[in-house]
């Protein structure tokens, strides 16, 4: 998915870009005083620190795990690589047991995987001879040299907030919510060159993009506790919303017309409510007027409950989006209970 842009503001990968060229400068500048043979530790540690991330929340977690990662390694080293002092046959095979843990570890823990990244590395050293503590030592201070190098530049080289980037994720992903359910109500009102399952694949990698945007604030050390509880509200009604969406496109697909106006009505509405949401400035909370909510079970006159499964959704739909406008609409530090 391409990244929200910010009205006024570089495009994501030019301001990454610039963060990562200063965290590497400062990774290098440190780096190389504590080693003069090591500091490529370092400026890897800061480069790949910022590989797949889109704010200052997910740069920072991704940082936390790198270091933590590294810290369990270089304590398995000491148990096993030192002990091992470059014996061929039992090296290689743990090194063939760390290469598949990286590769299976990658997409779900990226702490697990530079855990057996670290072990590799000191399994190797020890192939070479040059394996000792203080060059494991040195591994892990280097890292937490570059994971703070990263650190400093993401939040303080053009910074974007966490909120903020979230914010943009979520906006693209409810967009997609909105197509999937437009597709689904004209095919359902008989256009056959609707295709509402073409929409739902196009929202799924949105929905994970939201999701991912939002975990920094989900992180069980996040201390801001209204900002995690606020998280967890958001992506809860967002996964309400999707799955909402989904429904709608199986309800699509099975043949037969709805000649119902009403449909489109509806459909109409959940596209008002998702346009009366909050869009946050570059700084403050975001601000918007509240708009009147429509009951999940009656059409926007209110004269008739929704009979037809497909109104039932459309309904509980912009019922959920009125939901999303509280805590988007509220500053990141406000509590829950005065949003």
């Amino acid at each position: 998915p391409v990244p929200p842009s910010h009205p006024g503001r570089l495009r994501p990968t030019t301001r990454q870009a610039h963060q990562a060229t200063v965290a590497c400068a400062v990774a290098l500048a440190a780096g190389i005083p504590l080693s003069p043979e090591r500091w490529y530790w370092a400026v890897g540690a800061a480069w790949w620190i910022f590989v797949n991330t889109a704010s200052r929340g997910e740069t920072l977690v991704r940082g936390f795990r790198r270091v933590l990662g590294t810290v369990l390694g270089v304590v398995a080293g000491v148990l096993l690589a030192l002990p091992l002092d470059g014996a061929p046959w039992p090296t290689a095979l743990l090194a063939a047991v760390c290469v598949f843990g990286i590769f299976y570890a990658a997409p779900v823990s990226y702490s697990w995987m530079m855990f057996a990244v670290t072990v590799l590395v000191g399994l190797l050293y020890g192939l070479l001879g040059e394996l000792s503590a203080g060059l494991l030592a040195m591994r892990l201070l280097e890292t937490g040299v570059g994971a703070l190098a990263a650190a400093l530049a993401v939040a303080l080289v053009l910074p974007v907030t966490t909120h903020a980037a979230t914010h943009g994720w979520i906006l693209l992903a409810l967009d997609a919510v909105h197509g999937t359910a437009r597709e689904a109500t004209r095919r359902l009102a008989g256009d056959p060159g609707a295709d509402p399952a073409r929409r739902v694949a196009e929202l799924e990698p949105l929905l994970d993009r939201a999701r991912l945007s939002l975990a920094p604030l989900l992180h069980p050390l996040n201390p801001l506790r209204a900002r995690r509880a606020r998280a967890r509200e958001v992506t809860v009604l967002l996964d309400e919303c999707a799955e909402r969406a989904r429904a709608l496109a199986r309800l699509a697909a099975t043949p037969g017309e709805v000649a119902d106006a009403r449909l489109v009505e509806a459909c109409d509405r959940v596209a008002k409510a998702m346009r009366a949401l909050p869009v946050p400035p570059p700084t403050g909370p975001a601000r918007h007027p509240r708009v009147r909510r429509a009951s999940p079970g009656t059409t926007g006159a209110g004269e008739r409950p929704a009979s037809h499964p497909a109104l039932v959704h459309l309904h509980g739909l912009e019922a959920t989006v009125h939901r999303l406008a509280e805590p988007l609409r509220a500053s990141p530090r406000t509590p829950l209970g005065t949003a």
